[in-house]
């Protein structure tokens, strides 16, 4: 707590700074887990400071990302559960950067709220913290915003920011990609953070039974299985770097499969997808089901189990496989690369 720092008239105006101190206070000991070598900085300072090591990188680029949680956090709300948000905050910035073929290095977040309930806030940093060990992040630094009259008192929105490296010639480079290479799907761990405006229409959630298990979701409540964190791919895809030549990656969010692994395909090739290979996870079949979806519309809008994929050259696939499994992906092929203008086709 800092000395003599409390101001009444801004009390009357909705606006707790002390909140805020003891906010930061509960949130330092998830803080600590994510300090890496490279910190140069304690919390509570104006600037996050971060030192590099450049060891064995000839060119270092820095690639960043950022995004945030989106509508999933009213399943947040409804559900009183505030920590795990945090790591699909980490999630969706990270596992853009890997995408590069970037180690994340540095990480900061941004709550704004309605009203600081410090032991909130201190759990919404826990999940950030979460992420960013998964992660291999350090949290060094963040802001809290207390904005009454701009939220309501119970709500709160979470956005973060990272920073990774890569040596330039290391960046993932699409020019190396051609007929016959193989697309390979990293499993998702549910919906993610992307599609939950429809999610939320589709179950009409502020009425919908959030917590009574469902044996369509092996036993698992509607609530508990929208918010599942998403998965952080970063340390696997590391690994399979070091080990395969990677000619593509793509980070399956907001637009599905559609929108999301043309970004990866160079002009003058398809990724030809399988539909029939790709492991459709329980909650995908139970959206399209009640929502009366049509199957472009769900490829289009969700992940449906395949949060990332990676194309690597034939040659490569059983290894690749094998890496990704050593490090916790039960990963598998759904497709392969054809030449075509098409950019991707679901057959």
């Amino acid at each position: 707590m800092i000395e003599n720092s409390e101001s009444k008239a801004y009390a009357s105006a909705g606006v707790d700074i002390t909140a805020g101190y003891r906010a930061v206070e509960l949130m330092k000991r998830h803080i600590s887990k994510t300090v890496t070598p490279g910190v140069c900085s304690d919390v509570g300072g104006f600037g996050g400071l971060f030192e590099p090591d450049l060891t064995g990188i000839t060119k270092p680029v820095l690639v960043s990302g950022t995004d945030g949680v989106g509508t999933k956090l009213k399943l947040a709300f409804l559900m009183d559960k505030h920590d795990t948000v945090g790591i699909d905050c980490v999630a969706m910035c990270v596992n853009d950067v890997i995408c590069c073929g970037a180690k994340p290095l540095f990480f900061l977040d941004y709550i704004a709220c309605g009203k600081n309930v410090p032991e909130r806030i201190a759990d919404i940093v826990k999940g950030v913290c979460d992420g960013c060990v998964q992660s291999g992040a350090a949290l060094i630094g963040g802001e809290t915003a207390e904005m009454p009259g701009f939220y309501p008192e119970d709500e709160y929105d979470l956005a973060g920011y990272c920073t990774g490296i890569v040596d330039k010639n290391k960046i993932i480079d699409h020019t190396t990609m051609k007929e016959g290479d193989v697309v390979i799907a990293l499993p998702s761990s549910g919906v993610h953070s992307n599609g939950f405006s429809l999610v939320r229409k589709v179950f009409d959630v502020e009425k919908a039974d959030l917590t009574s298990p469902r044996e369509e979701l092996g036993g698992k409540s509607l609530g508990e299985t929208l918010l599942t964190p998403t998965v952080i791919y970063v340390k696997p895809v590391l690994a399979l770097l070091e080990n395969v030549r990677v000619k593509a990656i793509s980070h399956i969010t907001g637009g599905g499969f559609y929108e999301n692994i043309p970004r990866s395909i160079p002009e003058g090739l398809c990724a030809e997808i399988d539909k029939a290979k790709v492991r459709v996870l329980p909650i995908f079949d139970m959206i399209a089901k009640t929502g009366n979806i049509s199957e472009h519309d769900m490829f289009n809008t969700f992940n449906m189990g395949v949060g990332m994929t990676v194309i690597v050259s034939p040659e490569d696939e059983q290894k690749s496989l094998s890496v990704l499994k050593d490090n916790g992906i039960a990963a598998y092929p759904i497709g392969k690369i054809v030449s075509s203008d098409q950019k991707i086709v679901l057959r």
